[in-house]
C-alpha cells in the first residue's frame, strides 16, 4: 500500500523560512510526477508546487523565487524549502504523487484530482 508522510511544518514569524519534507513508502518517487499542494481554512486546495522525475518543477505564481521544492531519490524523500515565508502562506501542507511518471501540462498540473495518492498534511504557521 502506498502511504506519503509529510513532516516539517511549524510556526514561524514573517521572513523566516521551513523546509518540508514527504517520505514515500511502497514505490519509488523516480517513477512518480510528484507536487506539494496547500490548503487554508475555508479555501480550496491548491497547487504550491510540482516536480518531474528529471527534476524539472513548476511553481505557484505565488511562491516563485521564494520556494524550492526538491527530490531526493536515493531517500524516496520529497522536499519543500520555503524561505521568505509571509502571513498568506499559512495553511495546510500536503505531498501529492500522480500514478503517471508526467506531470499535467499546462496550468493542469494545479489540479486536485490529477494526483492519486496524498500524504495527511503538516501545519505550516506565519505570523506577523
Amino acid at each position: 500500500q502506498v502511504q506519503l508522510l509529510e513532516s516539517g511544518g511549524g510556526s514561524v514569524e514573517s521572513g523566516g523560512s521551513l523546509r518540508l519534507s514527504c517520505v514515500a513508502s511502497g514505490y519509488t518517487y523516480n517513477m512518480r510526477c510528484m507536487g506539494w499542494f496547500r490548503q487554508a481554512p475555508g479555501k480550496e486546495r491548491e497547487g504550491v508546487a510540482t516536480i518531474e522525475r528529471d527534476g524539472s518543477a513548476r511553481y505557484d505564481d505565488s511562491v516563485k523565487g521564494r520556494f524550492t521544492i526538491s527530490l531526493d531519490n536515493a531517500k524516496n524523500t520529497l522536499y519543500l524549502q520555503m524561505n521568505k515565508l509571509k502571513p498568506e502562506d499559512t495553511a495546510m501542507y500536503y505531498c501529492a504523487a500522480r500514478a503517471q511518471p508526467k506531470c499535467p501540462a499546462g496550468d493542469w498540473w494545479t489540479v486536485v484530482q490529477m494526483y492519486s495518492d496524498w500524504g495527511q498534511g503538516t501545519q505550516v504557521t506565519v505570523s506577523s
